[in-house]
């Protein structure tokens, strides 16, 4: 027979509940996939696929307000493996950085002992990626070291900050939400702190502008939007406008440059923070749901919006565009008047009470194809994005609304009809990018509409509001091994009650079983429970009592004491006996009641003179071996006269074995002995009696007289030869009843509420609560073991205590939660790895950090020996068998869809990149994949040899037709950033409102080259205006300006003295005038300004001079000062400078990026082979050959060992030499 295993391992663990309101803003998903929310003072980390807690972090003693995952913008390797870490800040102004996977706080942080406002890591990891900036209040920023602990920089404003939000693109700029208004930081620095005060700027709110209050007619609500022009003003409004408080929340937009986003409870407002004007306004009609928050998403231009009613909205950019404008409508004469966002996908509400309410929202930032909303009850819910594609005729012609429709690409590269593809994968591959105005739809290709639905895939729901009754089901033992599961059943304020499973920690049952609250729980068997309700007393103290047995199994549940319970004193306590059979209750003022647990039948009601019972507890002795004894002997009887000759049997004698017989079947229908059991209770004077209780008869047996030294006992507990008194003043009363000896202790801790044993033999540890903590005492030795004190070391009261085993004890408290403590009751986290889950999680940051990277180098690299397979069994990998199987539980919880792209022999290498950085959460090789693959894809094509699929597919002029997205700014092909950069700027001329606006327009139509529309905006200047003159000579300067020599000289003459003279930006506007744009580029460069230069090399050069420019950007951000590596790797790329990337990487010692970069080269002709690149292809994969054999990982080395040629040779030998000693032996 196999040996047969239970888990019964219970890990210490927190169960936890409702949320504090402190908690409200204290959520984060991070890009390792995990969701980390706090709750109370503690921090929950939950997995985003399948809702499961995976950790609870305690050690915060105050609330926990913000929460922050650290980012993965970095890349990893050995040295900086896949970590999970957390930045978590309370009310009292700690900060604690998390090693979330074993559960240990790295370093703490302490400045002030102020809520903390606002806490965010630096995205741009390149120079470390440690760095931590905080909110300490009321107007401090703090930049911190998280991994030392040490401070950097302090700053301090003039007004209160309440939020901060870093710009995108660019990690110098930094914008803070104060009480008054906007700080916008333009030289922020790792490496000192800001120099000035910042620039200032004040908003008056829209709610002052006449136009809002009359949105009431639907056809006049567009035209008044237009009207409305929020001013954004330098000068500190009057009081009327002083309404910027009612701003909820200030971000960048993610997905196009110098935007930024205001959030007001009816509306959004979309500013354009070069001209520093509203381009669009959200706003919600009268009877609409109010916003709580919006995330703004990178990959597309829309927005997920959270209402008041946790209805979460997402709302994308509408496109412009000619094909859109059906039949029906007057096309409009002016297309782009607005940045408007339509409603695309809403997911349904919650039910919104007064303690019910939706307290915040994230969204996932690798694929942004799903969100999360934290309810104030401490329910989780995840709602994943889904797109469905639908036929042309289905759709709604007369709604306006642009219709959406699918990508040409998948995972960067565009693919035919028939290959593999899987849309709900993220964001970018569900919906195609907006087009730009004007822009024509490619005639040829077919496009697929989409609709977007929101799907909840997820929920995890907390523990109801306290009070609780907890009780653990009976221990584990060696006759029940085979059907133990460790339950914990949990009765709640409304009548339910809730069963955990302590080893997951997940609920196992929820039962509605009382019409008011729970006050006691006691279990009859390992499947069964009686449980006991009170509703609250009328004017004569009478109260409807519920008591309920409960079959597990079937959630079949009877009322109990039958029709009885009604006005009558409340039942104060109700007690089992050892064996289950007898059940005492306990009346507030009624004599006590006797009933047969199994036959639910009254045994005896006590006669009104019986004394008051104040506590009771079953004796642990009963008489049933010897009534097992007696069982058998009768057994062994009957056995004896049945082999005597029926002849000889007299009458008399069958008529006994007739009656034996019949109490012999009875028996063993139900085991029906009723053995005799004994209890103890006291009464008001503390006496002490003994009841014997056999079948249904009741014997009083003995009586002790009161200890003079206790007060009125409360409580009792019974083990063995030890009885346990507990009473109102405190004191603890150790009674050896084999020595006959008793011993009282002074607890001084007041009332004692419950005192338990623990499970197991021989085992006299004991639990009491008090009104103020508990404590754990060794009964044998008669000491205390341990001590918690509310308002000492621990921040909650406690409410019930239990023990879940025999070393472990479980704690419900005040703040919502149930722990499961070690007996010491010290609350730690548990490392997840130990953790017991019900369903497999993904998550490679749980792995060893070797086998974290193994893992990845398997899913790159495959087929392996010639086969594609997520059997990692089949690859020579001589880790140990642990790690391995570890390895492949990781592969196997990888859903069907994803490994169905891993196993798709025509899924390329760029593609598989691109899908294995997602799946990793890796931000940095996530940008890198999308922008490699999008130029690998559009410069060369992939040789016909090895697809001859995509060259078919994808027409040749998928350049312009699929270009880079919007979101990669300067990274984007400069015909397609030309274009949406003249968009940009006709909107900022509708939207134009004051002269200093109508100024910024003409500047940026000059540097497009938009000449004409310069001038007409320079002639408005009236003539009152002090520039006016000068604006006029302006307009002569353009419409004359010729090509002729001497005109010429004479600009670039004006232009390089006034740039001398600290006016850059009129010269360079000269300097674009006569066509010198790349002298303005230079001059710009030589000034500091990289990124207006590289905007303008964009916008005005062709592809040579443009690629010079940006060349000398590269060598700026690889120079030691700046190091923005990461950023320059991407410059290059789009420049097509693919054999420098190649040797970039390689000289950062990225080797496994490298290696995989030139075989994605290699296979698309990109690199051209010659001598010096083949010493550079063959150094990179030798040192990637090194680095795998580095993580054990035997077969990718020998791999890339032979790939590199002369360089791998020496390596080969040392892999392959153990094989041959092998095989000679």
């Amino acid at each position: 027979m196999l040996p047969y295993t239970v888990n019964f391992k219970v890990s210490a663990r927190t169960l936890t509940g409702a949320l504090n309101a402190h908690n409200k803003a204290a959520v984060d998903w991070g890009w390792q996939g995990l969701i980390a929310y706090g709750c109370h003072s503690l921090v929950v980390v939950i997995d985003s696929n399948t809702a499961q807690t995976l950790q609870v972090l305690e050690k915060h003693k105050a609330d926990v307000v913000k929460v922050k995952w650290a980012r993965e913008n970095y890349h990893h390797n050995i040295g900086s493996p896949y970590s999970l870490r957390l930045a978590s800040a309370d009310v009292n102004g700690k900060i604690i950085v998390w090693d979330v996977a074993a559960g240990v706080a790295q370093c703490e942080i302490q400045e002030h002992a102020k809520p903390i406002q606002d806490v965010q890591w630096l995205w741009n990891q390149d120079a470390s990626r440690d760095l931590l900036l905080a909110i300490h209040p009321p107007n401090y920023i703090v930049l911190w070291n998280a991994d030392t602990g040490t401070k950097l920089w302090k700053k301090s404003y003039a007004d209160n900050i309440l939020s901060f939000s870093f710009d995108p693109f660019d990690p110098s700029h930094l914008t803070l939400l104060t009480s008054e208004g906007i700080v916008f930081i333009s030289d922020f620095s790792p490496a000192r702190p800001p120099s000035g005060p910042g620039k200032k700027v004040y908003i008056s709110s829209p709610h002052s502008s006449p136009a809002h209050n009359k949105l009431a007619a639907a056809t006049g609500a567009k035209k008044a939007l237009n009207k409305v022009k929020i001013l954004i003003t330098q000068e500190k409004p009057s009081a009327e406008f002083m309404t910027l408080n009612d701003c909820l929340q200030l971000a960048y937009l993610p997905s196009k440059r110098n935007h930024m986003l205001l959030l007001y409870p009816r509306e959004i407002l979309i500013l354009d923070l070069e001209v520093n004007q509203t381009v669009g306004v959200i706003a919600i009609e009268r009877t609409g749901v109010p916003f709580l928050q919006v995330i703004p998403c990178f990959q597309r231009d829309g927005l997920f919006c959270l209402h008041e009613n946790g209805c979460i909205t997402l709302r994308v950019r509408r496109s412009y565009n000619s094909v859109f404008t059906t039949s029906n409508e007057e096309p409009d004469p002016d297309p782009v008047q607005e940045l408007t966002y339509d409603l695309r996908s809403q997911c349904d509400a919650i039910r919104v009470t007064k303690t019910v309410r939706p307290f915040s929202m994230v969204c996932c930032p690798v694929n942004e194809n799903a969100a999360a909303l934290i309810v104030s009850d401490g329910r989780v819910m995840i709602w994943e994005l889904k797109s469905a594609v639908c036929n042309r005729n289905s759709r709604n012609s007369s709604s306006g609304v642009s219709p959406l429709y699918s990508p040409v690409s998948f995972c960067g590269i565009p693919v035919g009809v028939l290959q593999n593809k899987l849309p709900d994968l993220s964001l970018d591959n569900m919906i195609g990018q907006s087009a730009i105005a004007g822009e024509e739809q490619p005639k040829g290709s077919v496009l697929q509409e989409v609709h977007l639905k929101f799907l909840l895939t997820g929920l995890l729901s907390g523990l109801p509001s306290p009070q609780f009754a907890i009780r653990m089901c009976p221990p584990l033992t060696t006759k029940n091994i085979r059907m133990y599961q460790p339950l914990l059943a949990v009765g709640t304020s409304n009548g339910s009650v809730l069963v955990y499973h302590l080893t997951s920690g997940l609920l196992h049952k929820e039962l509605s079983i009382h019409s008011c609250e729970v006050k006691g729980i006691e279990w009859t068997s390992l499947t069964g429970f009686l449980s006991f309700a009170t509703s609250t007393p009328n004017n004569m103290g009478l109260v409807r009592n519920e008591l309920q047995l409960v079959d597990l199994p079937t959630g079949r549940s009877i009322a109990f004491r039958g029709e009885r319970g009604n006005d009558e004193p409340p039942i104060e306590m109700i007690k089992v006996s050892h064996l289950k059979q007898y059940l005492a209750v306990v009346f507030k003022d009624k004599p006590l009641e006797l009933w047969d647990v199994r036959t639910c039948t009254l045994l005896r009601e006590m006669s009104k003179n019986f004394p008051a019972v104040t506590a009771l507890e079953w004796s642990p002795s009963h008489n049933l071996k010897s009534l097992r004894k007696k069982q058998l002997a009768t057994r062994e009887a009957m056995a004896r006269q049945t082999v005597v000759s029926d002849t000889e049997l007299s009458i008399i004698e069958s008529s006994v074995i007739s009656l034996l017989q019949e109490a012999e079947s009875k028996s063993e229908l139900s085991q029906n002995i009723s053995a005799r059991e004994h209890f103890v209770f006291t009464d008001n004077d503390g006496q002490v009696y003994h009841l014997t209780v056999e079948g249904n008869s009741v014997k009083d047996s003995a009586r002790i007289p009161p200890d003079g030294s206790m007060g009125s006992v409360t409580c009792i507990a019974w083990k063995g030869d030890t009885l346990v008194l507990g009473d109102m003043d405190g004191n603890l009363n150790f009674w050896d009843l084999k020595g006959r000896v008793s011993r009282g202790i002074p607890t001084h801790r007041s009332w004692v509420r419950k005192i338990r044993f623990a499970p197991g033999k021989g085992n006299q540890k004991l639990i009491a609560m008090y009104n103020d903590g508990a404590e754990v005492w060794d009964t044998k030795e008669v000491q205390m073991v341990s001590s918690l004190r509310s308002g000492r070391n621990v921040t909650f009261r406690i409410l019930d205590v239990d023990w879940c085993t025999s070393d472990k004890v479980i704690l419900a408290s005040d703040d919502g939660c149930i722990r499961v403590l070690e007996m010491s009751m010290k609350s730690t986290c548990f490392r997840m790895d130990e953790q017991e889950l019900t369903e497999p999680v993904w998550c490679p940051y749980l792995l060893v950090p070797r086998a974290s990277l193994a893992l990845k180098a398997f899913l790159l690299h495959q087929p392996w020996n010639g086969q594609f397979s997520l059997d990692i069994s089949h690859v020579d990998y001589p880790e140990n068998e642990e790690i391995k199987n570890l390895l492949q539980e990781q592969l196997n919880s990888l859903s069907n869809d994803i490994k169905k792209l891993l196993l798709d022999p025509e899924f390329t290498l760029l593609q598989r990149c691109l899908l294995v950085s997602r799946l990793y959460g890796d931000e940095s090789e996530l940008h890198f994949w999308t922008v490699a693959a999008h130029y690998l894809h559009s410069l060369c094509w992939e040789t016909p040899a090895s697809a001859p699929a995509t060259t078919e597919t994808a027409p040749r002029d998928h350049r312009v037709t699929n270009p880079l997205d919007i979101c990669y700014d300067v990274l984007c092909e400069n015909a397609y950033f030309q274009k949406f950069q003249l968009e940009r700027v006709n909107l900022q001329e509708v939207k134009r409102s004051t002269y200093d606006h109508t100024r910024k327009c003409t500047d940026q139509l000059l540097l497009l080259g938009q000449t004409d529309r310069a001038v007409q905006l320079l002639l408005e200047t009236s003539a009152d205006n002090q520039h006016y003159y000068c604006d006029s000579l302006k307009a002569c300067l353009v419409t004359t300006v010729t090509s002729s020599g001497p005109s010429q000289s004479t600009i670039k003459l004006v232009a390089t003295n006034m740039i001398a003279n600290g006016k850059l930006a009129e010269g360079v506007q000269l300097l674009c005038l006569i066509d010198k744009a790349a002298d303005a580029c230079r001059y710009l460069q030589t000034y500091g300004e990289w990124n207006r230069a590289a905007w303008l090399a964009k916008v005005r050069l062709n592809s040579e001079e443009c690629a010079d420019v940006l060349k000398r950007w590269v060598d700026h951000l690889c120079s030691p000062q700046v190091n923005q590596k990461s950023k320059a790797l991407l410059v290059l790329l789009s420049l097509g400078c693919f054999s420098s990337v190649a040797e970039t990487l390689h000289s950062m010692r990225y080797f496994d990026r490298a290696a995989l970069f030139v075989e994605a080269c290699l296979k698309y002709g990109a690199i051209e082979v010659s001598g010096d690149t083949e010493k550079l292809v063959s150094a990179i994969y030798a040192d990637y050959a090194r680095s795998l054999k580095n993580l054990g990982f035997k077969q990718g080395a020998i791999l890339f060992a032979s790939k590199a040629g002369a360089a791998g040779r020496d390596l080969l030998n040392e892999l392959e030499s153990p094989k041959q000693e092998l095989a000679e032996e």
